[in-house]
């Protein structure tokens, strides 16, 4: 359990995340896994790095019951800055991220996803961000990347979900396959990439990056900073409270 890293030739790295039940990682799984990003890219010989994960889904957010435990804001501030940190380590990783993504992918997952390369997912594969039920606020910016902008808005105020397919017709998702076929097909992606003169994709990288139209970083801090005034008001503690008493994690990932 917890994040682990693989090696696969020429120089592709597979960092796969294990958190059952449903991968909501805790605040040390969300500093663990920026961690394994940033020791990948480092790495000389790294070429390509693919982010993937074991059972029911790809990325459930944050542990919600984690932060609802804690009687003061300490797990608040520092889940926050985990899930900064590991978006941020996707984003500026220096060889392209691949996100292999199967079933639910939710809150933080949709932050992993929109600050990756390339995306792959199974038919399975659901997206979205169900953040204002929880009484916070946060990758906005990422859902955008991924989704036109009203339909970002509409997603982000219902919790609605996005499917594989209609994100493939978006363009944000490359390839949709059978859950059996994703592995295979990311590896076989990153082999494509990791054929090329690595010197070169690394400067690509840097390049894509330095043309992007939005600060991903700086958009995501400011989002954040409406979750820790909601706390502040005890809006979020209600809410978190009160998804944690009714067994709402459960029924959404039966329904994802």
């Amino acid at each position: 359990m917890g994040t682990r890293e693989t090696r696969h030739e020429p120089g592709i790295v597979v960092v796969t995340v294990d958190h059952p039940p449903v991968n909501a990682l805790p605040v040390a799984g969300w500093f663990e896994l920026a961690e394994a990003v940033r020791g990948a890219g480092a790495d000389p010989d790294t070429r390509v790095v693919v982010l993937r994960a074991e059972g029911r889904g790809f990325n459930a957010g944050v542990d919600i019951k984690e932060i609802s435990a804690d009687p003061g804001h300490d797990k608040l501030v520092e889940v926050n800055r985990g899930c900064y940190e590991a978006f941020k380590a996707v984003y500026e990783c220096p060889v392209p991220v691949i996100s292999a993504v199967h079933g639910f992918c939710l809150g933080g997952g949709i932050g992993l996803v929109g600050n990756s390369d390339v995306i792959i997912a199974s038919e399975d594969a659901t997206f979205g961000l169900p953040e204002v039920d929880r009484g916070a606020l946060g990758a906005a910016t990422h859902l955008a990347r991924l989704v036109p902008q009203h339909a970002m808005r509409a997603m982000f105020y219902t919790g609605r979900t996005a499917t594989a397919r209609q994100l493939h017709h978006y363009g944000s998702v490359w390839e949709v396959v059978e859950r059996d076929a994703l592995d295979d097909a990311a590896l076989g992606f990153a082999a494509e990439i990791a054929g090329k003169q690595p010197t070169v994709i690394r400067a690509a990288k840097a390049s894509l990056n330095g043309i992007d139209p939005v600060d991903v970083n700086r958009s995501y801090r400011f989002e954040q900073s409406f979750t820790f005034e909601l706390n502040l008001t005890g809006v979020s503690d209600r809410a978190r409270d009160a998804f944690v008493r009714d067994g709402h994690e459960g029924a959404q990932w039966r329904t994802s």
